[in-house]
């Protein structure tokens, strides 16, 4: 697959964000373009014009990881936009033979345990798609708008990036959905830059951008994330505003498959918390483990 489109977006993308203050150079009234120019950053990485302008234009596939480190510095890529680059490099480099189509993997039992011993965690496992593959009672109650959209009805998976994005109700089920939307699509960004053969995840960046032209802008920002954790404020449609904390851990469940497993907690002795427990107290039915086709 030819991702230098992807190399070119990024990297200019990144460059447009650095002024010449930031790094030390000097400033003119007659600057064409926002941010710096190529051969600045050139100047920057220590490499010459000509050659990170080939870069900038996709050819990557060869560089040595101490150039992409240089350029990494240069642009001021954080661990996350780095891990990117690197993922984006890899990707161009020529394969010795066709790529192997990357299959979902079975969630095992012992998961599926782990989740539902968490009784006053809601805790799910989703891929790098966004797929929801896996969850415990109180996660299928707290998100309960996920899977009973429509979008997840007809597709019979719930997935996260999709409800945000087509979902009727996702902007009053998420409060500070701007930021929601925006982290979603840099994991989304993440995850094309380590696997660009899913044809899956391509299939859904097509539908999203086709429906959702909010969705294309925040596609085309080029923004990276693969970390996540922090505050998320949730409008339950039965026991109203939950403000909880979350935290992603990887979940290596092989097949070069990227899952993590997600949980919501409730600072102790807050309201949160006792919406929590309600929700909880509803014990929703046994969870089934999500099989998808191999």
């Amino acid at each position: 697959m030819d991702n230098r489109a992807d190399i070119r977006d990024f990297l200019a993308s990144r460059r447009a964000k650095i002024t010449p203050e930031q790094v030390g150079l000097p400033t003119s009234a007659r600057r064409r373009v926002p941010g710096l120019r190529r051969e600045e950053v050139a100047v920057l990485a220590g490499v010459s014009t000509e050659w990170y302008t080939r870069l900038e234009k996709g050819h990557i596939g060869g560089v040595s990881e101490e150039v992409l480190d240089a350029v990494a510095k240069a642009l001021r890529l954080d661990d996350d936009e780095r891990t990117y680059l690197f993922d984006l490099a890899r990707a161009a480099r020529p394969a010795r033979r066709a790529p192997s189509r990357r299959k979902d993997v079975r969630v095992p039992d012992r998961i599926q345990w782990l989740l539902d011993s968490m009784t006053l965690s809601s805790a799910f496992v989703r891929n790098g798609r966004q797929d929801i593959v896996a969850s415990n009672a109180l996660a299928r109650a707290l998100h309960a708008p996920v899977y009973e959209s429509p979008a997840t009805a007809e597709h019979g998976r719930a997935n996260i990036a999709r409800y945000l994005f087509l979902g009727r109700e996702s902007e009053r089920f998420f409060p500070d959905w701007d930021a929601a939307a925006s982290a979603t699509v840099a994991l989304l960004r993440a995850e094309a830059g380590r696997e660009p053969h899913d044809r899956a995840l391509r299939e859904l960046v097509g539908e999203l951008s086709t429906a959702s032209p909010v969705f294309r802008d925040h596609w085309a920002a080029h923004d990276v994330r693969i970390r996540h954790e922090g505050v998320k404020r949730l409008q339950h449609p039965d026991v109203g505003l939950l403000e909880l904390t979350y935290q992603s851990l990887e979940l290596p469940l092989g097949q070069r498959a990227m899952h993590d497993l997600t949980t919501y907690t409730a600072e102790p002795g807050s309201t949160s918390e006792e919406r929590l427990k309600v929700l909880a107290s509803w014990k929703a039915a046994p969870a089934e483990i999500s099989h998808p086709a191999t």
